[in-house]
């Protein structure tokens, strides 16, 4: 075993070294950094040459690190961590000529929040690429932006310790009531709601959720006569008579013919928001589609007229 002068240090020997240290196994290690095994040995036996110390121990359990492989295992995890920030402090300063803005979202607002707004930062940012990936409830965007793999999220407010938030709307639920439906007011009683045969989201859904909160906390039992999985499928069969329907202003467009909107016997509405995982080093492409976003202003009220 050589001991040199470290000149011919590479950084694909210290991925080599943290993924191997990471898996317990040069096996597992080569197929995570999508290379082969003999590959993988190759650059830790030639790191172990160049710095003169054995780093890991082998045998038929996998590879554990030696106390002096402890060591340079720490550094190296510090080295490609600090390459990786200089990649990120780099591509800050790329400017507004390319790069893109990862968006994970909940349905309705991917369908009437996030039009407008991505079609303006398309007219003013051309060249920066959107992608925005939509999520049958907001659980699942949260993870996309903790996990790295959404730059915005658009979900509900407040939200888990961790992330940047900014209010986009209040979105109040409604009570859709089909055509043939008569009711002495917009506003309706506990009575004219506990008459209604309704028409509910799942029980796994947050909208579920809250309508049934809202009805525990005034003392009454949410029993709905139907439950759908698809916002198109309940908002039809409203239409169609079948029964009447709570779901946030959000969810209710584009509203079918002849349904009508009423207001539940008290409030009821939830805050969505724009979330940044904090303390995160972001593009200008990004901070370019936060400032639009936060330009637009969005009402329930407005949303009637879609």
């Amino acid at each position: 075993m050589s001991k040199g002068h470290h000149s011919g240090l590479k950084l694909s020997q210290l991925r080599a070294l943290v993924a191997v240290a990471g898996c317990g196994n040069f096996g597992e290690a080569a197929w995570q950094l999508g290379l082969t095994q003999p590959t993988v040995s190759h650059a830790i036996a030639t790191l172990e040459d160049e710095l003169g110390v054995v780093l890991l121990s082998r045998g038929r359990h996998g590879a554990q690190l030696t106390p002096a492989g402890d060591a340079v295992n720490q550094h190296a995890r510090d080295i490609l961590q600090l390459l990786e920030v200089l990649q990120q402090t780099a591509n800050r300063h790329k400017g507004l000529q390319g790069g893109q803005v990862r968006i994970a979202t909940f349905r309705s607002a991917a369908a009437n929040l996030l039009p407008q707004i991505v079609a303006q930062f398309q007219t003013d940012h051309p060249p920066v690429d959107v992608t925005i990936t939509e999520f049958y409830d907001y659980t699942y965007v949260e993870r996309q932006v903790l996990e790295g793999k959404a730059d915005v999220g658009i979900t509900f407010l407040p939200t888990n310790d961790g992330f940047e938030t900014w209010e986009i709307m209040r979105d109040p639920y409604w009570v859709l009531l089909p055509p043939n439906c008569e009711v002495g007011s917009t506003r309706l009683t506990w009575d004219d709601l506990m008459a209604l045969p309704l028409i509910l989201y799942p029980d796994d859904n947050s909208c579920f959720a809250n309508v049934q909160t809202y009805f525990q906390q005034a003392g009454y039992r949410l029993a709905p006569r139907h439950q759908f999985r698809e916002t198109q499928t309940i908002l039809n069969m409203v239409a169609q008579g079948v029964g009447a329907a709570i779901m946030p202003s959000l969810s209710s467009h584009p509203m079918p013919p002849g349904v009508k909107v009423a207001q539940l016997p008290s409030a009821l509405e939830r805050t969505v928001g724009a979330i940044l995982l904090a303390d995160a080093l972001q593009t200008p492409a990004v901070f370019a589609f936060l400032r639009i976003l936060k330009q637009q202003t969005f009402s329930a009220e407005a949303l009637l007229t879609l």
